[in-house]
């Protein structure tokens, strides 16, 4: 027995389900890899011989433009995830209403307590022809038909920032609640209002929790897939719902494996150069 762990006899029992986790992502990799290293044999579900040729399939326009829709779709959800979610973490930590504290908590945190599927059924009935958002702007006279929500990209942004609104709430929180109150006390004391108050000291300070909450939204969106699948209907591309139909309806599973890495480096190349153009925001923020 190590000394770290006659130290720390509990180590062990902690890190050991990490391990185990680790493991059987390797493991699944491991055959994602080896798929997509295989010909595909049609009408089997067995593969082929050792080549690269689901690689040159990447090269396709629909996949091209499933590979493009994603990434839009993703940096336009967190990007409005964002703007949405600071100012509901700004009302949670600086509030000083303990039973307005709590309702906001509850109302920011609750979408975490249901499962994906069953909240992007909820949107269906939200966003629908005859939908909550059509019946009311028909009843208040704004349009005569309804908007088409359903099976469209916005509809789709629409669900996926109502599934990562609370993880961002939670990670803006926790920078803003990080912030000490004497550097906004020094600006006014200085003769700054509010409003350049908060723009020169709060947003500035909280600038990491900014890019953590965006670059965590941006990848919790990319592998999304019940949320695309069911109010995209099959009309709005991306990475995931491409992985399924090459998959389980044409049980290509070569390309899909191919396919299924081309979307994680791409998802790793974007949110690396995410971190990379936001690194000056970062220092600028650090206290």
């Amino acid at each position: 027995m190590t000394p770290a762990i006659r130290r720390r006899p509990f180590l062990p029992l902690f890190v050991t389900p990490a391990v185990l986790v680790a493991a059987a992502i390797v493991a699944a990799m491991a055959a994602i890899l080896r798929y997509s290293l295989h010909a595909y044999v049609p009408g089997s579900l067995d593969v082929g011989g050792l080549t690269l040729e689901n690689f040159s399939d990447l090269g396709r326009p629909i996949v091209l433009r499933a590979l493009r829709d994603t990434v839009l779709i993703c940096f336009e959800t967190a990007l409005i995830t964002l703007v949405v979610g600071y100012p509901v973490a700004y009302a949670l930590v600086r509030t000083r209403s303990l039973l307005l504290k709590s309702v906001i908590l509850i109302v920011a945190v609750t979408p975490l307590f249901l499962g994906e599927v069953v909240r992007t059924y909820a949107w269906t009935v939200v966003l629908g022809n005859s939908g909550f958002v059509n019946a009311t702007l028909r009843q208040l006279g704004l349009i005569e038909r309804p908007i088409q929500l359903m099976f469209t990209e916005l509809g789709v942004i629409i669900a996926l920032v109502h599934v990562t609104l609370p993880v961002m709430v939670i990670m803006l929180a926790a920078a803003l609640a990080h912030i000490d109150r004497d550097y906004e006390r020094a600006a006014q004391s200085l003769g700054a209002g509010p409003v350049r108050t908060f723009l020169t000291v709060t947003l500035p300070l909280s600038l990491p929790g900014v890019v953590a909450g965006f670059t965590t939204a941006f990848a919790w969106t990319f592998s999304a897939f019940a949320t695309p699948q069911v109010i995209g209907g099959g009309k709005v591309g991306v990475v995931s719902t491409l992985v399924y139909q090459l998959g389980l309806s044409s049980f290509n599973f070569p390309v899909a494996a191919s396919l299924s890495l081309a979307g994680l480096v791409l998802a790793l190349g974007t949110m690396w150069l995410v971190r990379r153009c936001a690194r000056p925001l970062e220092a600028l923020g650090g206290h």
